[in-house]
C-alpha cells in the first residue's frame, strides 16, 4: 500500500496546483507551477505517474 498520496489545491493566486504528500505530513513533490482547471492539474498527475515511475536519479 502506498505510503503517499496526491492532493489538488488552489493557491492564493486561484491556480489549481498538486503536491505529493507522504502519510507522514512531508511533501514529496509538488507541480512546481499553476493550472488554470482542477482537470489540468489532475493531467500533471497522471503524467508524473505515467512518465516517471522508475526514474533514475542522476548525480551532479
Amino acid at each position: 500500500m502506498s505510503k503517499a498520496h496526491f492532493e489538488v489545491f488552489v493557491d492564493a493566486a486561484d491556480d489549481y496546483r498538486w503536491r505529493l504528500v507522504h502519510d507522514n505530513g512531508n511533501i514529496l513533490a509538488d507541480s512546481g507551477e499553476g493550472y488554470a482547471s482542477k482537470q489540468k492539474a489532475k493531467q500533471g498527475i497522471e503524467s508524473v505517474k505515467r512518465n516517471a515511475p522508475d526514474a533514475d536519479v542522476v548525480e551532479e
